[in-house]
């Protein structure tokens, strides 16, 4: 699927606000149809990052805590034994742009140099 095409199809017409929850662990579920796969090297690598810096940058979940961007993140947090992690549910967002972002979010990171 096209990347231009899924940002211009559904661009919002205003910013809204998202409100940063943290939520335990076992309230996140990775999604089933993820087509990423991380390697455990990639997971220790993520793992060393929040030691060092903290768990800075928010798990993207649905309202029923299906993960739809930050999955690697969430191995990492399990990894080390982390309890709870900050999330953001975009409550704004319809299925089918959570989708969208999804598969928009998945495509960029493979595309990036």
């Amino acid at each position: 699927m096209d990347v231009n095409y899924l940002v211009n199809t559904f661009r919002p017409t205003h910013q809204p606000r998202c409100k940063v929850i943290y939520r335990p662990l076992d309230e996140l579920k990775p999604h089933p149809a993820n087509p990423r796969r991380h390697s455990k090297k990639q997971i220790r690598q993520i793992a060393e990052s929040i030691k060092t810096f903290g768990f800075i940058v928010p798990i993207l979940i649905d309202s029923y805590g299906n993960v739809i961007a930050g999955e690697a993140r969430l191995l990492a947090a399990r990894e080390l034994g982390m309890t709870e992690v900050s999330t953001l549910c975009p409550d704004h967002l319809t299925a089918a742009q959570l989708r969208a972002f999804r598969i928009c979010d998945n495509r960029l990171s493979e595309i990036a140099t």
